[in-house]
């Protein structure tokens, strides 16, 4: 198995954006943390540069945006919200989209059975769920 590189996970919300990346063989998905983000130009615009300062400390040019289909598989405002907000990295990296619905649900009752209290820090669940939608593309993909 050779060097593949890492590859940055986003789960991206209105509020916040889980972050996530594997090791270069892309065998072990490790927490990043939280970028904050406001929805707004200039919010959006700190997030995105935030974004490419997280791609040049983990020496990627690949970044996977887990986007929240409809249950019928269709894109509702939230997707069609996260594939606007990575727009402007299209020309300087590689975006990758994978099906993330769920992953927060499935964050959450994950660390319900680890007894930690989310509730108050909201951005434990962005990042657990930007693991879950890393491990997931690289168990599928890889």
């Amino acid at each position: 198995m050779g060097y593949k590189g890492r590859i940055i996970a986003l789960d991206i919300g209105t509020k916040r954006i889980g972050v996530a990346v594997c090791d270069p063989m892309r065998i072990v998905v490790s927490k990043v943390g939280v970028v904050k983000r406001d929805n707004t130009i200039s919010g959006n615009h700190k997030a995105i540069e935030e974004i490419k300062t997280l791609c040049q400390k983990y020496d990627t040019k690949t970044i996977l945006v887990g986007i929240p289909y409809n249950m019928d598989g269709s894109l509702g405002f939230q997707a069609k919200n996260c594939i606007n907000f990575i727009k402007p990295l299209e020309n300087e990296y590689e975006i990758l989209y994978h099906d993330e619905r769920l992953t927060s649900f499935e964050a959450e009752e994950l660390l319900k059975s680890e007894g930690k209290k989310y509730t108050k820090d909201k951005g434990m669940v962005d990042v657990l769920s930007a693991c879950i939608i890393l491990e997931d593309y690289l168990r599928e993909k890889e």
